[in-house]
C-alpha cells in the first residue's frame, strides 16, 4: 500500500542508505506500519546493505517503532550489512538505555560519526 505522505527521506551516502524520519512524532500505529514497509522496501531495493537511520528532528517514539527497528536490524544483518542509528535526543536515548536496546544497536551522536564508522567498501 503506497502512503500518500512519505514518512521517510532516503538518500545514498556512498555505500550507505541514509534514512531520516519526516515526522517529529513517530507514535501512531498506521504511521509505524507505513515506516516499516517503506524501510523494508528501501532496504530490499538498495544495492548496499549498510543503513543509517538518523533521528534528527524526532521528538517522540513509540515502543512499536522500537519493534520496527529490531525487525529492520534483523533484515540488514541477514544481508550481512550493518545498521547504525544517530542523532537520538536525550529522552528517546534514555528509552534505548532502559530497554537495553543501546546494546543491540550501534548508536552515534551524529550522522557524520556513524557514516565514518561503516566499513569502507
Amino acid at each position: 500500500m503506497a502512503s500518500e505522505t512519505p514518512r521517510l527521506r532516503c538518500s545514498s551516502q556512498g555505500s550507505v542508505l541514509v534514512v531520516e524520519f519526516a515526522d517529529r512524532d513517530v507514535l501512531d500505529d498506521v504511521a509505524i506500519r507505513q515506516i516499516n514497509s517503506e524501510l523494508v522496501r528501501q532496504i530490499e531495493a538498495a544495492k548496499t546493505v549498510h543503513v543509517l537511520i538518523c533521528f534528527r528532528g524526532v521528538e517522540h517514539l513509540s515502543s512499536a517503532a522500537l519493534g520496527t527497528l529490531i525487525t529492520v536490524n534483523s533484515l540488514v544483518k541477514k544481508r550481512s550489512g550493518q545498521l547504525r542509528l544517530s542523532n537520538i535526543k536525550g529522552t528517546i536515548l534514555e528509552v534505548f538505555r532502559i530497554t537495553k536496546l543501546d546494546r543491540l544497536f550501534q548508536i552515534h551522536d551524529t550522522s557524520e560519526q556513524a557514516l565514518a564508522a561503516f566499513p569502507k567498501s
